[in-house]
């Protein structure tokens, strides 16, 4: 919700210079891509080798790099099938990653960070396939439907369970349940 609705003016403000200083380097958005898959792959060492801090500034490295490349391919007028598909493969990844290394912080959270992992899965999907089914066009290359828990939110979340590992169980369960309503408004878009 964070990200559909204050992205267009945070990405104007913030991330445009950005955009701007990657446009004339000549980086491409694939590129961003990856150094955004990279720094969040990074979170399972940062994470598990008791860096906190580091791995929460790896997330946020990979959520920057993941604004990123969209607007860069947008404004570069290289927006691809190829780039959108790893766009949102790597999307996963880090996310996988994240819940990865707060189970193998505290393997006693295995049950929290499985349903963690289901409930990502099946919102994705529906996430997906409505962008599939719905005939509508926006400024990404398929329909994106808002939901309650974003890329954004969970960032938010994923720190918060960095940060306060004495609150994960509760964490993690909010999470679970986000996620979950998320993919109700999801489904509920197609009436």
């Amino acid at each position: 919700m964070i990200e559909f609705y204050l992205r267009p003016k945070v990405e104007r403000v913030i991330f445009q210079p950005l955009i701007n200083i990657l446009k004339r380097c000549q980086i491409t958005p694939n590129q961003v891509t990856l150094f955004s898959l990279i720094s969040g792959l990074a979170v399972i060492p940062s994470l598990t080798l008791g860096f906190p801090l580091i791995a929460l500034a790896m997330l946020w490295l990979s959520g920057v790099g993941d604004v990123c490349d969209g607007g860069l391919a947008r404004e570069s007028e290289n927006t691809s099938d190829l780039g959108t598909i790893f766009d949102i493969v790597s999307d996963r990844c880090v996310e996988f990653a994240v819940i990865f290394a707060l189970y193998l912080v505290d393997p006693t959270r295995a049950l929290v960070t499985l349903m963690m992992l289901g409930s990502v899965l099946i919102c994705v999907t529906t996430f997906l396939v409505v962008g599939i089914v719905v005939d509508k066009r926006g400024p990404k290359s398929f329909y994106y439907s808002p939901g309650l828990m974003e890329r954004a939110e969970a960032f938010i979340m994923f720190s918060l369970m960095m940060l306060f590992p004495a609150w994960f169980t509760a964490l993690g369960w909010l999470f679970v349940g986000l996620v979950s309503l998320t993919t109700l408004l999801h489904i509920k878009r197609l009436n």
